[in-house]
Protein backbone atom coordinates (compact mmCIF):
# COMPACT_ATOMS: atom_id res chain seq x y z
CA UNK A 1 0.00 0.00 0.00
CA UNK A 2 2.85 2.41 0.86
CA UNK A 3 4.44 1.65 -2.51
CA UNK A 4 1.19 2.41 -4.32
CA UNK A 5 0.73 5.68 -2.43
CA UNK A 6 4.32 6.69 -3.14
CA UNK A 7 3.89 5.92 -6.85
CA UNK A 8 0.63 7.89 -7.01
CA UNK A 9 2.24 10.79 -5.17
CA UNK A 10 5.21 10.81 -7.56
CA UNK A 11 2.94 10.67 -10.60
CA UNK A 12 0.80 13.49 -9.25
CA UNK A 13 3.82 15.66 -8.49
CA UNK A 14 5.28 15.09 -11.96
CA UNK A 15 1.95 15.96 -13.57
CA UNK A 16 1.27 18.92 -11.29
CA UNK A 17 4.60 20.72 -11.52
CA UNK A 18 6.45 19.79 -14.71
CA UNK A 19 9.57 21.57 -15.88
CA UNK A 20 8.83 20.63 -19.47
CA UNK A 21 6.12 21.24 -22.09
CA UNK A 22 2.83 19.45 -21.56
CA UNK A 23 -0.03 18.89 -23.97
CA UNK A 24 -2.37 17.58 -21.25
CA UNK A 25 -1.82 19.57 -18.09
CA UNK A 26 -2.38 17.79 -14.78
CA UNK A 27 -2.39 14.27 -16.24
CA UNK A 28 -0.01 11.84 -17.91
CA UNK A 29 2.98 12.50 -15.70
CA UNK A 30 6.33 11.02 -16.66
CA UNK A 31 10.02 11.51 -15.95
CA UNK A 32 12.06 12.83 -18.86
CA UNK A 33 15.12 10.69 -19.53
CA UNK A 34 17.18 12.67 -22.05
CA UNK A 35 19.93 10.02 -22.22
CA UNK A 36 17.52 7.14 -22.96
CA UNK A 37 17.04 5.74 -26.46
CA UNK A 38 13.97 6.18 -28.66
CA UNK A 39 13.27 9.86 -27.96
CA UNK A 40 10.41 11.70 -29.74
CA UNK A 41 11.30 12.95 -33.21
CA UNK A 42 9.78 16.41 -33.89
CA UNK A 43 9.87 15.78 -37.66
CA UNK A 44 7.80 12.57 -37.43
CA UNK A 45 4.00 12.47 -37.57
CA UNK A 46 2.71 10.28 -34.74
CA UNK A 47 -0.52 8.55 -35.79
CA UNK A 48 -1.64 6.49 -32.81
CA UNK A 49 -4.91 4.85 -31.83
CA UNK A 50 -5.46 3.72 -28.26
CA UNK A 51 -7.98 0.90 -27.80
CA UNK A 52 -9.19 1.36 -24.21
CA UNK A 53 -11.48 -1.34 -22.84
CA UNK A 54 -10.31 -1.66 -19.23
CA UNK A 55 -12.52 -0.08 -16.61
CA UNK A 56 -11.40 1.07 -13.22
CA UNK A 57 -12.57 2.34 -9.88
CA UNK A 58 -15.32 4.95 -9.88
CA UNK A 59 -13.23 7.45 -7.88
CA UNK A 60 -10.31 8.19 -10.24
CA UNK A 61 -9.56 8.51 -13.96
CA UNK A 62 -8.96 5.41 -16.04
CA UNK A 63 -5.35 4.32 -16.35
CA UNK A 64 -5.86 3.89 -20.09
CA UNK A 65 -6.88 7.53 -20.52
CA UNK A 66 -3.95 8.69 -18.40
CA UNK A 67 -1.67 6.65 -20.65
CA UNK A 68 -3.00 8.59 -23.66
CA UNK A 69 -2.15 11.83 -21.81
CA UNK A 70 1.32 10.47 -21.01
CA UNK A 71 2.08 9.89 -24.70
CA UNK A 72 0.79 13.35 -25.66
CA UNK A 73 2.94 14.90 -22.92
CA UNK A 74 6.06 12.90 -23.87
CA UNK A 75 5.67 13.99 -27.47
CA UNK A 76 5.10 17.65 -26.52
CA UNK A 77 8.09 17.61 -24.17
CA UNK A 78 10.16 16.16 -27.02
CA UNK A 79 9.26 19.06 -29.30
CA UNK A 80 6.54 17.31 -31.33
CA UNK A 81 3.97 20.00 -32.16
CA UNK A 82 0.21 19.47 -32.12
CA UNK A 83 0.05 19.03 -35.92
CA UNK A 84 2.42 16.06 -35.65
CA UNK A 85 0.40 14.42 -32.82
CA UNK A 86 -2.55 12.60 -34.39
CA UNK A 87 -3.91 10.65 -31.45
CA UNK A 88 -7.27 8.88 -31.25
CA UNK A 89 -8.67 6.99 -28.29
CA UNK A 90 -11.65 4.66 -28.71
CA UNK A 91 -13.38 3.39 -25.59
CA UNK A 92 -15.51 0.28 -25.27
CA UNK A 93 -16.15 -2.62 -22.92
CA UNK A 94 -15.69 -1.82 -19.23
CA UNK A 95 -14.24 1.61 -20.14
CA UNK A 96 -17.53 2.76 -21.71
CA UNK A 97 -18.92 4.66 -18.68
CA UNK A 98 -15.78 6.83 -18.54
CA UNK A 99 -17.27 9.11 -21.21
CA UNK A 100 -20.47 9.89 -19.30
CA UNK A 101 -21.18 13.54 -18.53
CA UNK A 102 -21.09 14.48 -14.86
CA UNK A 103 -24.90 14.60 -14.80
CA UNK A 104 -25.24 11.14 -16.37
CA UNK A 105 -22.56 9.78 -14.02
CA UNK A 106 -24.45 11.11 -10.99
CA UNK A 107 -27.79 9.83 -12.36
CA UNK A 108 -26.28 6.32 -12.40
CA UNK A 109 -25.37 6.64 -8.72
CA UNK A 110 -21.63 6.62 -9.34
CA UNK A 111 -20.89 9.87 -7.50
CA UNK A 112 -21.33 13.60 -7.95
CA UNK A 113 -18.90 13.97 -10.84
CA UNK A 114 -17.22 11.66 -13.32
CA UNK A 115 -13.52 11.48 -12.33
CA UNK A 116 -12.67 11.18 -16.04
CA UNK A 117 -14.33 14.47 -17.03
CA UNK A 118 -11.36 16.79 -16.52
CA UNK A 119 -8.99 14.37 -18.23
CA UNK A 120 -11.32 13.95 -21.23
CA UNK A 121 -11.68 17.76 -21.54
CA UNK A 122 -7.89 18.12 -21.39
CA UNK A 123 -7.32 15.39 -23.97
CA UNK A 124 -9.79 16.99 -26.37
CA UNK A 125 -8.24 20.43 -25.80
CA UNK A 126 -4.85 18.89 -26.68
CA UNK A 127 -6.24 17.66 -30.00
CA UNK A 128 -6.86 14.04 -29.03
CA UNK A 129 -9.99 12.56 -30.61
CA UNK A 130 -12.08 10.77 -27.97
CA UNK A 131 -14.45 8.25 -29.53
CA UNK A 132 -16.93 5.78 -28.12
CA UNK A 133 -17.93 2.42 -29.55
CA UNK A 134 -21.59 2.75 -30.54
CA UNK A 135 -22.19 -0.91 -29.81
CA UNK A 136 -20.88 -0.52 -26.26
CA UNK A 137 -22.94 2.64 -25.90
CA UNK A 138 -26.12 0.80 -26.92
CA UNK A 139 -25.25 -2.21 -24.77
CA UNK A 140 -24.83 0.01 -21.72
CA UNK A 141 -28.06 1.93 -22.31
CA UNK A 142 -26.23 5.21 -22.87
CA UNK A 143 -27.84 7.94 -24.97
CA UNK A 144 -25.93 10.54 -27.00
CA UNK A 145 -27.15 13.18 -24.52
CA UNK A 146 -25.39 11.27 -21.71
CA UNK A 147 -21.92 11.80 -23.20
CA UNK A 148 -19.31 14.29 -22.10
CA UNK A 149 -18.95 17.21 -24.54
CA UNK A 150 -16.62 16.51 -27.44
CA UNK A 151 -16.92 12.72 -27.36
CA UNK A 152 -17.92 11.27 -30.73
CA UNK A 153 -19.61 7.95 -31.43
CA UNK A 154 -18.44 5.43 -34.03
CA UNK A 155 -20.40 2.41 -35.22
CA UNK A 156 -18.03 0.04 -33.41
CA UNK A 157 -14.56 0.09 -31.87
CA UNK A 158 -13.71 -2.78 -34.22
CA UNK A 159 -14.43 -0.60 -37.25
CA UNK A 160 -12.49 2.36 -35.83
CA UNK A 161 -9.40 0.27 -35.09
CA UNK A 162 -9.46 -1.43 -38.50
CA UNK A 163 -9.88 1.80 -40.44
CA UNK A 164 -7.20 3.70 -38.54
CA UNK A 165 -4.69 0.85 -38.69
CA UNK A 166 -5.26 0.65 -42.45
CA UNK A 167 -4.62 4.43 -42.55
CA UNK A 168 -1.23 3.93 -40.88
CA UNK A 169 -2.04 4.47 -37.21
CA UNK A 170 -0.10 2.45 -34.65
CA UNK A 171 -2.33 0.51 -32.24
CA UNK A 172 -1.84 0.67 -28.48
CA UNK A 173 -4.13 -1.63 -26.50
CA UNK A 174 -5.09 -0.80 -22.91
Amino acid sequence: MKTLLLALSLAASLAASPSFAQAVSGFGGFKPLPEAGEQPDPSRVYRVIFDVSQGGPDDRPLKGLDRVARLANMLAAGGVDADHRQIVVVLHGAATPAVLSDAAWAARGKGDANPNSALIRSLIAAGVQVRLCGQAMAGNGIAQADLAPGVSVDLAALMTVIHLQQAGYALVVN
